[in-house]
């Protein structure tokens, strides 16, 4: 094979395989999604108990 071919069908095969890797990434698979749900979860939680600790803190001062 000319060195010529086998740089071009190696850029071809590199491209495609970024592109493959980078549409990979968009997709989420089922363990992504409940890590994503627990992440939302937890994040609602410590809001509410903030907002919670807050309350609190009010009613001592009054």
């Amino acid at each position: 094979m000319n060195g010529q071919v086998i740089k071009k069908l190696s850029a071809a095969v590199l491209m495609a395989l970024l592109a493959g890797g980078l549409a990979a990434c968009d997709n989420q698979g089922p363990a992504e999604e409940a890590g994503e749900s627990i992440d939302n979860s937890i994040e609602s939680a410590g809001e509410s108990i903030e907002s919670a600790g807050k309350s609190i803190e009010e009613a001592a001062e009054n």
